[in-house]
């Protein structure tokens, strides 16, 4: 037989690694030849790119048969090798974390014994840097609830690795609003140590940010697709010398997204990756995989098939999850225990007539719509119907950007003059107010701004610099600013606003991310009294079984991790089950 001479390339998607024949008559050669080399469950797969292989086997090419000419490129080298790298080293990695796990704090401070600073952190963070530093490791998802302290886990840990000389910089990739908060906190604990720099601005000063030899380097999701062979040059500067980090980390839930893409051929130059998220499956239980593919390359999913179905899913990334991944997780109640804790009030408010006629007019249309199409024809039409299911919740928070000729105070407007009247101008309080609508936003800003002080935070408000100040504003004492109207997709992750204690949702999207993140802004470390929300529902309209959807999200979530439960059965839930027992009893 002719030698076979092949060229070894990796995919944009880096889900195989591609093995292309210089002659396509020799394919069928190729992978007959492969199929002898590799295992008999290597997955070999013919596609208009080449012989497509699982990462799980490519490391036996490397011994592959003397008629296969496989010339290699830097970057197939590079996937091959990070592979076995991770591949043996998880074993040791994974029992290392499981006794860590057991061994609680006393192991943690024996492992972490040559760290500076610890007297500062409480006992969960301590742990969470022995998890992250852990000898031969190549990353963690660390999945502390929100207002846990899990940046300040990351700059420890980075400063030991670095004191270990097993590091030389970190990039760290987070949303846009917390971009400039990282610095402020390498400043806070960890001072004059390391050169911290922002790749923020304009693309000039973006680049000119690359060029500075830096420590750190701090940036957002969409720098990181748009600059990122910029990166990649940065990162092979200094090859398995860099941590990469990526905050709130569900942004990268889904496979085919640029910014997962992008982020994962970076991973390929670092030596650990960290990904920190304290909602890391918001949604559905899918969202998670990514996650723990960007920290290990892959190996812990490497062999689980998914159903397409997701609740067919769910067990299955649950099993792999508690059988093969590498996290760790610590809740609020669990580590910090002297937190207040939080009382929830759904309101029910009727809707107002003009507001109702509206309503009732669009659903009317909508069922009418909906009874007369097909399923084929509903799901070729899907971004439709959910547009116009969205009208819905839109007519329930305010029809105004719905209906021009719209004229009355709608329902949640009147409920809101008299709930800010007591909580503000009565009892002196300062109110987050949550609202996912443009049109209600400013309906909102325009009505109480100047009766109460308000700052705004939403997706019209993108200057860096306004949304750092507005925060500051209403966190600081002695001013006149007492309300915080924002949306929680812009302004859910991240920020401190605990100088509330109150919050209201006036309105929500139905993504379990912005309602999950959102309700921590006022329940984390510095609140000192008990915390309150208000959740504003228009009875008899599809926002009450938006908002059970997305209580059951929070629901799905939590058992998905393994969170301990800390439910207990609403009024509306033994309503429910009582009317349910009469209703069997009486048949």
């Amino acid at each position: 037989m002719n030698l076979i001479s092949l060229d070894a390339l990796v995919p944009e998607s880096l889900d195989a690694l591609i093995l292309r024949c210089h002659s396509s008559c020799d394919e069928v050669d190729a992978i007959n030849i492969l199929r002898n080399v590799l295992s008999k469950h290597a997955v070999l797969r013919r596609s208009a790119e080449g012989i497509k292989i699982n990462s799980g086997y490519i490391d036996l090419l490397q011994h592959a048969d003397p008629a296969l000419d496989i010339r290699w490129t830097i970057a197939a080298r590079r996937y091959v090798s990070n592979r076995k790298r991770v591949q043996q080293a998880y074993p040791a990695v994974q029992t290392a974390l499981k006794k860590l796990k057991t061994g609680g704090l006393s192991l943690a401070r024996k492992m972490v014994s040559d760290s500076e600073g610890l007297n500062i952190l409480d006992n969960h963070q301590v742990v969470n840097i022995a998890a992250m530093t852990l000898p031969n490791s190549f990353g963690i998802c660390l999945f502390d609830e929100q207002g846990a302290g899990k940046t300040v886990s990351l700059i420890f840990a980075y400063d030991l690795l670095a004191a270990r000389a097993e590091t030389d910089q970190i990039l760290i990739v987070a949303p846009k609003s917390m971009v400039p908060e990282w610095p402020k906190d390498f400043s806070r604990f960890r001072p004059d140590i390391y050169r911290v720099v922002t790749v923020t601005g304009s693309s000039h000063a973006k680049l000119a940010a690359l060029q500075t030899r830096a420590d750190v380097y701090v940036t957002n999701f969409e720098t990181v697709v748009s600059l990122e062979e910029n990166f990649e040059a940065l990162l092979q500067s200094r090859p398995n010398r860099t941590i990469l980090v990526v905050d709130e980390s569900f942004l990268i839930k889904s496979p085919n997204a640029k910014r997962t893409r992008s982020l994962r051929r970076l991973r390929e130059w670092c030596d650990r990756a960290f990904v920190l998220c304290g909602t890391p499956a918001p949604n559905i239980p899918n969202d998670v995989v990514e996650q723990f593919r960007l920290v290990d390359f892959g190996i812990s999913f490497e062999s689980t098939s998914l159903p397409i179905d997701r609740v067919q899913a769910a067990p299955i990334i649950r099993k792999t999850i508690e059988e093969k991944c590498l996290y760790i997780r610590h809740l609020k109640s669990e580590v910090l225990p002297n937190l207040p804790s939080r009382k929830f009030n759904r309101l029910y408010l009727p809707l107002r007539p003009k507001q109702d006629q509206i309503y009732k007019s669009l659903c009317n249309d909508l069922m009418a719509d909906l009874q007369s199409t097909s399923d084929i024809e509903f799901r070729r039409n899907y971004t439709s119907f959910l547009a116009r299911r969205t009208a819905l919740l839109q007519v329930c928070s305010n029809p105004i950007s719905i209906a021009d000729e719209y004229d009355e105070v709608p329902s949640k407007l009147l409920f809101l003059d008299d709930f800010l009247d007591k909580w503000v101008r009565q009892l002196g309080e300062k109110v987050v107010l949550w609202s996912f609508f443009t049109a209600s936003i400013n309906a909102l800003v325009a009505r109480y701004s100047a009766k109460y002080g308000a700052v705004r935070y939403d997706g019209t408000v993108t200057d860096v610099d306004e949304r750092s100040n507005a925060v500051s504003l209403f966190q600081g004492k002695g001013n006149d600013i007492r309300l915080f109207i924002g949306n929680p997709a812009a302004a859910g992750a991240g920020l401190t606003l605990h100088q509330a204690r109150v919050a209201v949702y006036e309105s929500m999207s139905n993504q379990g991310a912005h309602y999950l993140q959102s309700l921590d802004r006022i329940h984390r470390r510095g609140q000192m009294r008990e915390v309150e929300y208000a959740v504003l529902l228009c009875q008899d309209t599809i926002e009450v079984a938006e908002y059970e959807r997305l209580l059951k999200k929070q629901r799905m979530a939590g058992n998905l991790l393994k969170d301990a439960s800390t439910e207990f059965i609403t009024r509306e839930e033994y309503i429910a089950d009582l009317l349910s027992n009469v209703s069997q009893a009486n048949h």
